[in-house]
């Protein structure tokens, strides 16, 4: 599937929720941080101790969830890992795209805008996608 090309201004939003006990369960599968996470990923996740593992790969896993909601292609639109999910040193997360994420970005001139909480075992991301300012 090709991705939609995407109208002027704010041309998408997405939101999601991913709990981290069934993150917790998914992180045993070494083929699952394989399909989801980038290397970068992996290294800041296995750096946490498991509980914050948890927390911070569900919110990760929300994130490119809600990033894939934004930009209408569903799951199949572009492959996880793809969209890496990284903290600045203020601990502000943005993402890193590779591969046909990064190309599709780069061909609709956009910026990706992401925040992300988590709470009571529930980790929630939200995702705008606007129009970049170099464009």
């Amino acid at each position: 599937m090709t991705p939609p090309r995407l109208p002027q201004g704010i041309p998408g939003i997405g939101v999601d929720l991913c709990a981290a006990a069934r993150m917790e369960k998914s992180l045993q599968s070494p083929a699952f941080w394989r399909r989801v996470f980038a290397p970068a990923e992996q290294a800041r996740l296995t750096a946490l101790p498991g509980h914050r593992r948890a927390e911070s790969a569900a919110a990760d896993f929300a994130a490119k969830e809600a990033f894939l909601k934004a930009a209408g292609t569903g799951l199949s639109g572009f492959a996880l890992a793809e969209l890496a999910v990284l903290r600045r040193e203020n601990g502000a997360p943005y993402f890193a795209f590779s591969g046909a994420a990064a190309a599709w970005m780069e061909q609709n001139a956009l910026a990706a805008r992401l925040s992300l909480t988590h709470e009571a075992g529930l980790a929630c991301a939200f995702v705008v996608l606007e129009k970049s300012p170099r464009a």
